[in-house]
């Protein structure tokens, strides 16, 4: 069977690998049922959907003809490289990184880095419309995740509150 559309076969066989493996942790939980769901029965379905949704895609990808059978162009490494550098510093500044004694410098700044490396990502910077958007997106935060729901997350450095 040939494959005509690359993107859509790649793209549901990533689907099906993600949502198999959430679906593969979330029974390290108590999954339950319909009716008393556990803490493993959102991601265990969620896993499940997310795998069949792939299975469709990459079903259609073999069936469905395509033009020019949509092919994969090469991967542009320096917007992934950004992307991932920019998570990997909003993880290990919102919660520190004890191990290397690198202390927790809070949402504010976390959310500042991250929006400051992924703009790095694009073909154009405009530090100007990132600073705005990062501070649209720290009171967003500070809104939802503090005020309304009320989570503990330390929202600036300790050497700034105490």
């Amino acid at each position: 069977m040939n494959i005509k559309s690359q993107k859509d076969f790649f793209s549901g066989v990533v689907f099906m690998a993600v949502g198999g493996a959430f679906a593969w942790g979330a029974t390290t939980y108590t999954v339950g049922n319909g009716a008393r769901m556990g803490p493993g029965y959102f991601p265990l379905m969620l896993g499940l959907l997310l795998a069949l949704l792939g299975a469709i895609i990459t079903f259609k990808a073999l069936v469905v003809e395509t033009e020019d059978g949509e092919k994969i162009g090469q991967w542009i490494w320096r917007p992934v490289g950004y992307i991932v550098a920019a998570n990997l510093a909003f993880g290990v500044l919102l919660g520190g990184l004890p191990s290397v004694h690198i202390p927790a410098m809070g949402m504010v700044i976390a959310i500042y880095a991250l929006a400051l490396i992924a703009a790095k990502a694009g073909t154009e910077f405009n530090l100007k419309e990132v600073l705005v958007l990062a501070t649209i997106l720290v009171a967003g935060s500070y809104v939802t995740f503090i005020l309304l729901l009320k989570l503990q997350i330390q929202v600036w450095p300790t050497f700034i509150t105490g």
